[in-house]
This record gives structure tokens, C-alpha cells and sequence, in this order.
């Protein structure tokens, strides 16, 4: 059992999928912090002075913190824009990186396009059209 989980744990999947997540993790914090130190904080001063987080709602003495759901939804839809855009932005370059470039299209002289022509009348009177 031990050298199966071994083989499994040892796959290149597996260890890729691994790095993924702790460098996944890693950027989440990064966008959370921009998101809650500077973008949240700038809306804030730019509505003077309101924080979503701070909305409640108070029923029969319990106290519904809607507006911490609703920061975390922002939250979400921020980090989640902000991978979209890193995982484009490398898209593209591995695009750019793998298409070929493209090659220029043969430039004929006078000389070369009148032997053509000779050639293409030639062929067509051996066929005999």
C-alpha cells in the first residue's frame, strides 16, 4: 500500500496540482489584502465614510451581519476577476509564445513570373486543353 500511495503521491499531476494550490493560496491572500487594505478602503472614502461590512439587521434581539456576507461576495467577485486576468494574460503569452511565425509570402520578379507563365502554357499544351 505504501509504495502504491508513493507512485500516486509522486506523479507529476499530483506535485503540479500541489504547487498550484500553495501558489493559488498564496496570490488569494495577495488579492485579498489589495482588496481590503486599498480597493474596500477607497470606496469607502469615495461614499464618505460607509462600509458595507457594517450593515446589520437586529430581529428579535439577533443581530444578521448582511453586510459581512455581502463584503465576501465582493471579495469574491474582485479575486476572482483579478485570477481570470492573470490566468488571460498568461493564455496569451503561452499563445504568442507557441504560434509560429508566420512567413512572408515569395516575392516573384518580372523574370520568375514570365517563366511561370511559359511553364503553366507549356503543361496546358501537353494536355492538350
Amino acid at each position: 500500500m505504501w509504495e502504491d500511495f508513493k507512485k500516486f503521491a509522486l506523479k507529476g499531476n499530483v506535485l503540479d496540482l500541489a504547487v498550484a494550490v500553495i501558489i493559488g493560496a498564496a496570490f488569494g491572500k495577495i488579492v485579498t489584502s489589495l482588496v481590503e487594505d486599498i480597493i474596500m478602503p477607497g470606496v469607502g472614502i469615495l461614499l464618505g465614510g460607509f462600509s458595507v461590512e457594517d450593515l446589520t439587521y437586529t430581529f428579535n434581539g439577533a443581530e444578521l451581519r448582511y453586510g459581512a456576507f455581502m463584503q465576501s461576495v465582493i471579495d469574491f467577485f474582485i479575486i476572482a476577476f483579478s485570477i481570470f486576468m492573470v490566468i488571460r494574460l498568461f493564455t496569451r503569452l503561452k499563445r504568442q509564445k507557441d504560434v509560429p511565425a508566420e512567413e512572408e509570402p515569395e516575392v516573384l520578379d518580372k523574370k520568375e513570373e514570365l517563366l511561370i507563365e511559359i511553364r503553366d502554357l507549356l503543361s496546358k499544351e501537353k494536355t492538350g486543353q
